[in-house]
């Protein structure tokens, strides 16, 4: 072979030759119409003159991008064990510096820059085990069942990796609420499993319907093998509270059915409408008594990124197993071994989440002012967003009822929805592409988090300052106006 030939051969990695499954993720918060805003940002620095005078993003969850301020003791902490030395200076308080000093002695050479234990440093977890005991009300949690994370994510596809497994009618097929959080649609694609939706009913507030669970589940047994049934509870991208009924529905179901169930519940502490409160899975299991809790398999999720926190960059999280049979839980050992270790940062910030200050130590008054600080303005925009979108003609919004995140029902014209298609984009893509054109207002289309075939639907964050958030809202009701007259 002459060097010409060696140089000019064809690309060993091509769109052809490339992993066919990972053409088929598709992740709409960082999809196209995020993609083209960041473009738009890009030209405004430039100088193209637009109708805006910046990009306004309520397309994803990063609570401090939206300008939410961290929690002070966290960031304290977080100091204090990345450079030590300031255990020294009298200008932390010393609960802060206790808490440093309880990480650091867990970490390797008192470094958070070492490598920890695999499934995540060992106070750390035991401090996840007695938050998780506190919070279900005294329910038993062993530590050696919580594995630290990378954010709830990581958590939540390593078990998919677990689960999936057969070829053709044997395939797995795993259970995910539509609308959904787009990483299950995107993880199931990447490991080519088997996507089986289920509806929630937007007529009654995004609730979960067992006759619905019922109907999904005997359609997917016809063409695959359903071993896992997903829920997100606060919701994203639809902001509900499942009621405790709903939950021991679902654990009722997965019992009879036999299904493994996955508990996202990142948002717990996001909770704002009257009447609703969070119910773990694990306490509701505990208490539905021993025929349930001694069978029944369940992984449930929680990290840093949401909540009072929001604290997205550090992806900190964990998962805790529940009737794991001792074999599989030593393969999934195995398996976080090979990415060797979660973040140690991020677990740090995981074991203040879970250990934070308590009553007479000295932050503790600052930190519950701030957390509830936090919270109570969340509530407020909550209550704002749904107030205000619900004026629109044409918009109908159920109640924000927790998480971060509205995701209202739009009527579009006929006219439309005809142009979009003619376009191939999705009606509801094209109208939210129109409105960050004209507005500078970057949402995510409801057809990335999948709807009952004819409605349309937008994902808003309700994160933004107060006073964006209102221009933001004004904006949207201005255009969704123009929008409809122009394709009536």
């Amino acid at each position: 072979m002459t060097d010409n030939e060696v140089f000019s051969r064809n690309k060993v990695l091509t769109i052809d030759t490339m992993n066919p499954t990972v053409k088929k993720v598709e992740y709409a918060v960082r999809g196209p119409i995020v993609q083209r805003a960041v473009q738009i940002e890009k030209e405004l620095r430039e100088g193209v003159k637009k109708p805006f005078t910046e990009v306004i993003k309520a397309n994803i969850g990063d609570a401090h991008a939206m300008g939410q301020q961290p929690i002070t003791f966290f960031r304290q902490v977080l100091a204090l064990c990345s450079y030590p030395e300031l255990l020294n200076d009298n200008i932390f308080p010393e609960d802060a510096k206790n808490r440093a000093r309880h990480i650091l002695q867990a970490c390797g050479g008192s470094s958070m820059g070492a490598y920890s234990a695999s499934q995540g440093i060992d106070c750390v977890r035991q401090d996840v085990a007695r938050y998780i005991e506190r919070r279900d009300g005294g329910v038993p949690c062993d530590p050696d069942n919580v594995y630290l994370t990378t954010g709830a994510s990581d958590g939540i596809v390593t078990m998919l990796k677990l689960l999936v497994c057969g070829e053709g009618a044997s395939r797995t097929g795993v259970m995910i609420s539509i609308p959904q959080y787009p990483l299950y649609s995107a993880a199931l694609a990447e490991l080519g499993a088997v996507q089986v939706n289920y509806y929630l009913n937007e007529e009654k507030c995004w609730s979960m319907d067992l006759s619905e669970l019922e109907r999904s589940l005997a359609e997917a047994r016809k063409h695959c093998n359903p071993k896992a049934i997903c829920i997100i509870n606060p919701g994203n991208p639809t902001g509900q509270v499942q009621s405790r009924q709903c939950i021991e529905d679902v654990i009722r179901f997965a019992a009879k059915e036999r299904l493994f169930l996955m508990a996202d519940e990142v948002y717990q502490d996001n909770v704002y409408a009257e009447g609703c409160q969070f119910h773990s899975f694990k306490k509701v299991l505990f208490e539905l008594g021993p025929q349930y809790s001694n069978t029944v398999e369940l992984a449930s999720f929680h990290s840093t990124s949401k909540c009072y926190m929001g604290e997205c960059g550090f992806r900190g999280g964990y998962m805790e197993v529940i009737n794991m049979d001792p074999e599989v839980k030593a393969q999934l050992t195995k398996l976080v071994s090979v990415r060797l270790c979660p973040p140690v940062p991020g677990q740090a910030l995981m074991d203040l989440v879970v250990n934070s200050p308590q009553p007479g130590e000295p932050s503790y008054t600052t930190f519950m002012k701030e957390r509830t600080a936090t919270l109570s303005l969340l509530a407020e925009k909550a209550k704002l967003t749904e107030e205000i979108l619900n004026t629109v003609p044409g918009i109908t919004c159920n109640p924000v009822q927790g998480a971060m995140y509205s995701f209202p029902n739009i009527s579009l014209p006929k006219k439309a929805i005809k142009e979009a298609k003619a376009l191939g984009q999705a009606p509801d893509m094209f109208y939210c592409m129109k409105m960050l054109e004209e507005t500078g207002i970057c949402l995510v289309p409801g057809s990335g988090f999948g709807q009952k075939d004819g409605t349309y639907h937008f994902r808003m964050t309700i994160l933004p300052p107060t006073d964006k958030l209102k221009i933001l809202l004004a904006k949207v009701k201005e255009f969704h106006q123009k929008f409809t007259q122009q394709y009536s």
